[in-house]
């Protein structure tokens, strides 16, 4: 155990402690949970001169190239925003952890709004903290709100990056030359298997024939694991490698090595590939948090209904966008993929179309019935399309 992580968390129980045992309990709870102090902060959303104070909780390191960093680039560029005050704490266990770091923002940093960005967080940790301050907004990347079973003072926020996955799968199956390609992943959990879907639907739109090999690692980061499938990937002859993985940096390197090409995701891994990268899917919360800043700003809340419970949105709506194409993308390639993003933006782009197949035969989208991007079907996902080499498994 590190010896100044246990100090440095036995001092803040220590403070919490005594502000808890403090005359009358100014921060003691009585029956909603939330302190007299809290309520006061929460309620003026930054106003009358108090700087409006979010919190923001990572999984991992912010410097990732992954998932962490992206979130931290995120509220970095909210951060330059008149009258916006940041806290943040990273590398926190999706654990009983995460309620203490919440707690702690909320009573000694006076936070309003938090953003705990990892998936695991959600329940049970926010939704217990959400009952205990009711007035304190909790906005979770990626579950999915359920009006009646979740407090009113929580809301999820997610994109459809599989849009640029779709395109990414484009660009890989144009530079592919063995017309394999290899998908690390973490866990089947429905965001994640969108996106491997897309990625193949949008590589099978080129090339009807092309497969896309899949690993599951069980977790969001264990880069040895992540580079065993990668190197196991490159020796079956797949020489495009993408992945959703919290950090997918040892993946873009060992595919480097190996002389392969490779796809980013969550952030721009450009760096750290300069002959392979084709592109990559990113996303913009910069984009995505100023939204959720402004609308707080004029009063709007989870609670009174001016903030949505459930906000999403995709490349049209900004909050996604694709990596710089890599030098060893061709023009050609790119006139393509660039017409696939046109679509996306006008509106007229359906990945999941009408009789889509998994890779077991069965018709999981029926034949004349389209599944747009806010399809909540898509949203409960359990299937691998057609073209994906592997299975749902944990």
């Amino acid at each position: 155990m590190n010896p100044r992580k246990s100090l440095h968390i036995s001092r803040r129980q220590v403070i919490r402690s005594i502000l808890a045992t403090t005359a009358f309990g100014v921060t003691s709870k009585f029956g909603t949970g939330c302190s007299s102090s809290t309520k006061s902060q929460a309620g003026s959303s930054g106003g009358a001169g108090k700087p409006l104070v979010i919190g923001f909780i990572y999984v991992g390191p912010k410097d990732d190239y992954g998932y962490n960093q992206a979130h931290a680039e995120g509220a970095a560029g909210i951060a330059k925003l008149s009258g916006v005050k940041i806290v943040e704490q990273a590398s926190v266990p999706e654990t009983t952890e995460v309620q203490e770091a919440m707690r702690n923002m909320i009573e000694q940093d006076g936070a309003t709004v938090l953003f705990p960005t990892s998936f695991g967080y959600f329940d049970p940790h926010i939704i217990k903290l959400a009952k205990d301050y009711p007035e304190v907004q909790f906005l979770h990347c990626g579950a999915r709100y359920e009006e009646g079973k979740h407090p009113k003072n929580v809301g999820s926020y997610y994109g459809y990056i599989d849009e640029a996955q779709y395109i990414a799968g484009i660009v890989a199956a144009m530079t592919s030359r063995t017309g394999k390609l290899g998908f690390v992943a973490a866990k089947p959990i429905p965001q994640v298997l969108r996106n491997i879907n897309s990625f193949t639907l949008g590589a099978r739109s080129v090339k009807p024939s092309i497969t896309t090999q899949v690993v599951f690692t069980g977790d969001w980061s264990l880069p040895i694991k992540e580079a065993e499938a990668a190197n196991s990937m490159a020796d079956q002859g797949i020489d495009v490698l993408t992945s959703h993985v919290d950090s997918p940096k040892v993946l873009m390197e060992t595919a480097e090595k190996r002389g392969i090409f490779s796809s980013g995701y969550h952030a721009n891994q450009g760096k750290l590939a300069p002959k392979g990268y084709l592109t990559g899917a990113e996303w913009d919360w910069v984009s995505v948090y100023s939204n959720y800043v402004e609308m707080i700003r004029t009063g709007k809340t989870l609670m009174n209904g001016g903030v949505p419970h459930l906000v999403r949105g995709g490349i049209k709506e900004k909050f996604l966008k694709l990596s710089p194409y890599g030098v060893a993308v061709s023009d050609k390639t790119k006139k393509d993929a660039d017409a696939a993003k046109a679509k996306f933006l006008d509106g007229n782009m359906v990945i999941y179309q009408g009789g889509v197949k998994d890779n077991l035969g069965k018709e999981v989208v029926a034949k004349g019935k389209d599944l747009k991007q806010q399809d909540g079907e898509l949203e409960k996902m359990n299937w691998l399309t057609e073209g994906v080499i592997g299975k749902v498994s944990s």
